[in-house]
């Protein structure tokens, strides 16, 4: 557990350091929302495999999938609507998602038989 926890508390600063000299994706609001977004369609997607599953793998992938999908499924909208399709929407949505399919089993108790 304790592993897990460091792993956890490492993982996240990485998210504010720049990239090839760019700012990180997530400092931008719009890219903030989006990341937010997938983070709740991960949770959703997570938790309803699970609760159908009673598997963890199954549901990590559920919920990262599920981000996937609804990233593309709004720049698939935005750009029906006139608008550009960012694909840079898709990704920071998609790392919402693989924030919390990750986070979530870390935190989850062992039922104990």
């Amino acid at each position: 557990m304790i592993r897990k926890l460091i792993f956890v508390i490492l993982l996240y600063p990485l998210m504010y350091f720049p990239i090839h000299g760019q700012d990180f994706i997530l400092q931008e609001q719009d890219k903030q929302l989006h990341f937010g977004a997938g983070m709740i369609t991960s949770a959703l997607g997570y938790t309803w495999s699970y609760s159908k599953y009673q598997d963890k793998k199954k549901a990590m992938i559920t919920g990262i999938a599920t981000s996937i999908l609804a990233g593309v499924a709004k720049e698939t909208y935005d750009n029906m609507r006139g608008r550009e399709f960012d694909e840079r929407d898709i990704l920071a949505t998609t790392m919402g998602g693989v924030a919390v399919s990750i986070t979530i089993p870390l935190f989850k108790k062992r039922r104990k038989l």
